[in-house]
Order: structure tokens, then C-alpha cells, then sequence
């Protein structure tokens, strides 16, 4: 039997919870949340389904799955080990107030056994330990031991590693159970718990059954959901034979495609060119430009990390290099995400532009070397070192080489500490973003959220109908709005913009939504990108009265009843975002101080 590849594994997990248990099919989203803009990117299956695990009906039901893109930094500095990857595709399965515990373990046992044919002697899984929060999940485990898997393969971990969310301060959370393949070499050992090395995780069931409070405490949810993750590579790595991600199908020919390019070894290097311009790919194919903020500096940061392990490996960065794997890229991965081929020229473009930018920046780099070594005793300083890593793209490795040639050392000690630092900053501020965020689903958030429907069809009736939403992000405080413009607006567009708005918040306008196709909603005139981002079915959110529609948009919500309670709009800053859009900052004043939601009609 030929192993199954990285496309048969996709389509398997589809395929068994449609049509073995009832699942409908959902479209990934963008890597570009649209329903949480105060995360960077959709790092997991459950970001764009929020609004519905916190009651919000879902069109397709209670029961949905799907295959969703996924992007995480926090480990980048891993990239390159075994398992490690900053783009990936995440396979879930939701349960909205449907099946729980019992229904999830068993289709996930099933899965493993039945559809993969994973003996159960290679399986273990952990469930909560429990704590003073909430008990021991002694209801997972004898779930499990049902199915099959023995109480010796069963271990119990604590909340750092058995428990999900919230994913703000407050909201739904729950324990998790996880399950394992033993990868080590020999009989399988134990479990996670007692035998932690030689077990791979590759799935991830979240019991989401409370609520966090704002006094800390853990109230019970009236609906509880289910949502699960299986990272795809993982499992194709299993199922392939391969003792790294990198060895599966669709990885492999990337990182021929890097190893054709090098001179030299290194394969740290080679999966970090690999990892991060696939990575790159697809941010770019969801519409980012590299820039110095958020998701642009992100894909800046990653193009920049790639360039570097191609110097280590002497591969010439004229502008070619990150285009060349970028090609293989879109090779692998047109099939299942149809919308990448399609941007090939504008991903190339960027790309090439970005290398050759960044090349200029390495040379600069050279000249403020040449100061640091004019200013050292007998060492180049930890500080100058960072700041030569972080501005001009140096490694650290490349710093270090360079002095010696001048027979300097380099502080590495004070380079480790500076670098700590600047994680430390940068973890601190993402969390910070999260946590403030949508996702919570408070009164100003809506509020803001709401608002960017009106400003984005004030925008479009000021400026034309070239004007698209390209990106957003909201704190309870302000609302920030990208959109595609290549002029910067004058005082008077700015102010007609305003005028429109708040004349719209005067009328105290209905705001409602309906359920219909893709299709449909394009023909009745909403706004949206008409592309595989979407599923079978939609919400269209209608601003105004049927006759006197003042916004028609498709979204997920949450939205305010009628545009009387969002107070008066001002916009507090209009600039350039990056090459063809433009960003405006604006806040709410007044309002209503609660929130009643818009509701289907």
C-alpha cells in the first residue's frame, strides 16, 4: 500500500466527517482575519468561527469542518528543527453546541484507527489533570479507555498543556485531550506523561465547557462546542515515514528547490528558506506587501530570515533567489489553494523587489560595521551587534565572522541578552493585541467594527468603487481601516467621508443580516471578495431599510442593531499603509454604552 500523501490526507479528513458524520464543509478563511482584526493572522481553525462558538448561529449548522491556513511566529527562532513550521495547514472539526466529549473522542479515535489504519499500540493521549479550577477530566479518560486506547496509554497533564483559552481575558475555555504517535524507536513507552520522549502529538480536541469570568472564577457554558486541530504536515509526516516535516511530499521538492540553488550545507538554513518563503507565499497571495508594521512586517521580517540562511549557504540574492523557491511553492500547493497561482506575478514581484531592497540594506549594514570596528576595543559590543541584526538583517554568525577577520570578538553574551529583550517586548505586545481584541466581543469593539461598514461605503461613494477593504484592526479605543486607494485623501474627502458616516449614525438606520449563497450575494450588489475564501453559504450584514440601503457587505459579524448607538465618527489620521493603499484611524464619541447584536431578519 502506497503511503498517503499530504492531498489523499486532506481530502480524508473532509471526506470522513462529512459524509461519516454529518460535518458540512466550510472554506478556510484568509490568513488575514476578518472577524478578529486584533490578531495579526488566523493562527487557528477556531479565530474565524468565534462569533459562533459564542452563540452566533452558523449558516452551514452545528456540525462543521474544514482545512484552514494557518500562521504563528511565536516560535520562529525553532524554525528549522524537526517540527516546527510558521505557515501550516490546520484539519478541524466543530461541534456548536452538538455532540461533546463522547462524540468528539470516538470520530477522532475512528479517524486514527479506521481511516489511517494507526495501530492502537502506537497511540497515547493526555487529558487535564485538574486543578483548584476545575476537576480532573475523568470523563475524557474513561471516554478513551472505551474506545480502545488502554489506561496505560492514558496520561494527565496540567492546564499549561491540557487546557485551552480564553482567548481574551475572559470567555469560553475548557480542558483538552491530545493524542499521540509513537515515533521513537522500540515498543512504545508509557505515555506523554510518563514517557514524554519518542511521542509526537498530532490532534488536539478542546472542550470548550466554561466561561471565565472577570473575578477569575470558571462558570459553566450554556452551549458547549468542540474544536479540534490536527496540524496536516504532522500527520503526513506519520503517515509517509518521514522523521521531519520536511521529508513529506509536498515539502520535499521546496527544499529541493532551495538545495539546487546552495553551495554549501546546512540544513538548518535550507528549512528556513523553505519554511518562511512558503510562508511568504501565501501571506502575499492574501493580499500583504512587505512594510515596518504588523502583518507587512511580519512577511518583511520572514523574506529578510530567508535571505540570511541564503547567505549562510552562498546562494546569490540578486533579486532571483526568493522568486526561484517561491515557484516551487505555487508548484505544490495550486492544486488545494487555487487563489495562489492566480497571484503569481504580483507574489514574484514582491518577492524580487524585497530582495534587492534588502540587499541595499546589507550594504548599508557594512558601513555601520566599519564604524562599530573603528569604535571597538578588543570586542564589538553585544548592543551594536543586535542593532546590526535587527535594522541591517546581520546574524549574529556573520557579525562574529567579520570581526575575527579584524581580530575582534563579539559581546555574543550581550547580543543574547539585547535579543531577549526585544522578544520579550515583542511577546508582551502581541499578547497584548489578542487579548484586548474582538474575540471578547465588547460593547466598543462591536461598535467599531460596525462602523467600519459605513466608513468603507462612505469611502467608496467619496473615492469610487476601486475602494476595497485590504485590512483592518480594532481596540476598544480606535478602529483602523486599510483600504485600496493610491492617493492621499484631501481635507475635503476626508470631510465628505466623515459627513457621510455620521449622517448614516443620525438615521439610526436598521442593521440586519440574511443567509444566502456566494452567488446571490453577489448579484444583490454586496461587498466582498468573491473568491474560495468563502464556503457555500454567507451572512450578508444590510445597513438601512430595503429601497435606502446605505451599506450591503458580507461579514461574520458582531454588529449593533441599529447605527443610532455607535455616537459620532471622527477620523483621527489618514495615511499611506503600503504601495496602492492608504489607512485611516478613527474613533467613536458617545454612543450607546451597550450593545444590542443585529439579528437575521
Amino acid at each position: 500500500m502506497q503511503p498517503l500523501t499530504t492531498d489523499d490526507l486532506r481530502q480524508a479528513y473532509l471526506d470522513f466527517f462529512r459524509e461519516r458524520h454529518g460535518h458540512a464543509i466550510i472554506a478556510g478563511a484568509s490568513l488575514i482575519p476578518e472577524n478578529d482584526p486584533t490578531v495579526l493572522f488566523t493562527t487557528a481553525g477556531m479565530h474565524p468561527l468565534v462569533p459562533y462558538l459564542l452563540g452566533e448561529p452558523h449558516p452551514s449548522g452545528t456540525r462543521l469542518t474544514n482545512v484552514q491556513r494557518c500562521v504563528r511566529t511565536q516560535d520562529i527562532d525553532e524554525v528549522g528543527d524537526d517540527s516546527h513550521l510558521t505557515m501550516f495547514e490546520m484539519l478541524g472539526n466543530w461541534s456548536l453546541g452538538d455532540y461533546f466529549k463522547e462524540g468528539a473522542i470516538t470520530m477522532s479515535y475512528q479517524f486514527l484507527t479506521d481511516v489511517l489504519e494507526i495501530p492502537t499500540d502506537r497511540l497515547a493521549v493526555t487529558c487535564f489533570r485538574g486543578d483548584s479550577d476545575a476537576p480532573k477530566d475523568e470523563e475524557a479518560a474513561a471516554i478513551w479507555q472505551r474506545a480502545g486506547i488502554p489506561a496505560e496509554r492514558i496520561g494527565f497533564l496540567p492546564k499549561a498543556d491540557n487546557w485551552w483559552g480564553p482567548a481574551g481575558q475572559t470567555g469560553p475555555c475548557g480542558p483538552d485531550t491530545e493524542m499521540f504517535v509513537w515515533m521513537g524507536g522500540g515498543t512504545p513507552k508509557g505515555n506523554p506523561e510518563t514517557h514524554p520522549q519518542g511521542w509526537l502529538e498530532v490532534w488536539n480536541d478542546v472542550f470548550m465547557q466554561y466561561s471565565k469570568q472577570e473575578d477569575g472564577t470558571y462558570a459553566p457554558l450554556q452551549q458547549k462546542n468542540v474544536d479540534t486541530g490536527m496540524g496536516l504536515e504532522r500527520i503526513a509526516a506519520v503517515m509517509q515515514g518521514a522523521m521531519t516535516v520536511y521529508g513529506t511530499d509536498r515539502m520535499q521538492p521546496i527544499l529541493h528547490a532551495v538545495e539546487s540553488l546552495a553551495d554549501a550545507g546546512g540544513d538548518a538554513h535550507k528549512r528556513i528558506i523553505a519554511d518562511h518563503l512558503r510562508a511568504a507565499v501565501f501571506i502575499i497571495a492574501d493580499g500583504v506587501t512587505p512594510s515596518n508594521v504588523d502583518q507587512g512586517y511580519v512577511l518583511r521580517r520572514l523574506i529578510r530570515r530567508a535571505i540570511r540562511s541564503g547567505r549562510q549557504l552562498r546562494i546569490e540574492h540578486d533579486g532571483t533567489f526568493a522568486s526561484t523557491v517561491a515557484d516551487a511553492v505555487i508548484a505544490q500547493y495550486g492544486g488545494a489553494y487555487a487563489h495562489v497561482p492566480k497571484q503569481r506575478d504580483t507574489i514574484l514581484s514582491v518577492l524580487q523587489k524585497e530582495e534587492e531592497q534588502f540587499v541595499a540594506a546589507l550594504k548599508e549594514g557594512m558601513k555601520q560595521f566599519e564604524k562599530a570596528v573603528a569604535s571597538a576595543g578588543a570586542a564589538i559590543d553585544g548592543l551594536t551587534a543586535f542593532h546590526l541584526y535587527d535594522t541591517y538583517g546581520f546574524p549574529l554568525e556573520l557579525t562574529m565572522e567579520m570581526a575575527a577577520e579584524r581580530g575582534l570578538d563579539v559581546d555574543s553574551a550581550g547580543f543574547r541578552s539585547a535579543f531577549e529583550e526585544h522578544q520579550a517586548k515583542s511577546r508582551a505586545g502581541a499578547e497584548k493585541k489578542f487579548s484586548g481584541g474582538l474575540a471578547d466581543q465588547s460593547a466598543a469593539t462591536t461598535k467599531l467594527h460596525t462602523a467600519t461598514h459605513l466608513l468603507d461605503a462612505a469611502l467608496r461613494t467619496v473615492l469610487g468603487d476601486h475602494v476595497y477593504q485590504k485590512g483592518s484592526n480594532i481596540t476598544a479605543d480606535r478602529l483602523r481601516f486599510d483600504f485600496s486607494h493610491s492617493e492621499k485623501l484631501t481635507e475635503e474627502q476626508k470631510a465628505e467621508v466623515e459627513r457621510l458616516v455620521n449622517e448614516a449614525i443620525q438615521a439610526d438606520l436598521p442593521i440586519r443580516y440574511h443567509v444566502t449563497t456566494v452567488q446571490d450575494a453577489k448579484e444583490e450588489g454586496a461587498i466582498g471578495v468573491f473568491d474560495d475564501r468563502y464556503g457555500g453559504e454567507v451572512k450578508v450584514y444590510v445597513v438601512g431599510d430595503e429601497g435606502a440601503v446605505f451599506s450591503r457587505e458580507i461579514c461574520g459579524g458582531p454588529h449593533v442593531a441599529r447605527t443610532g448607538m455607535l455616537g459620532t465618527f471622527r477620523i483621527i489620521k489618514e495615511e499611506s499603509s503600503s504601495a496602492g493603499v492608504r489607512r485611516i484611524k478613527a474613533v467613536l464619541e458617545g454612543g450607546a454604552p451597550t450593545v444590542d447584536m443585529a439579528q437575521a431578519a
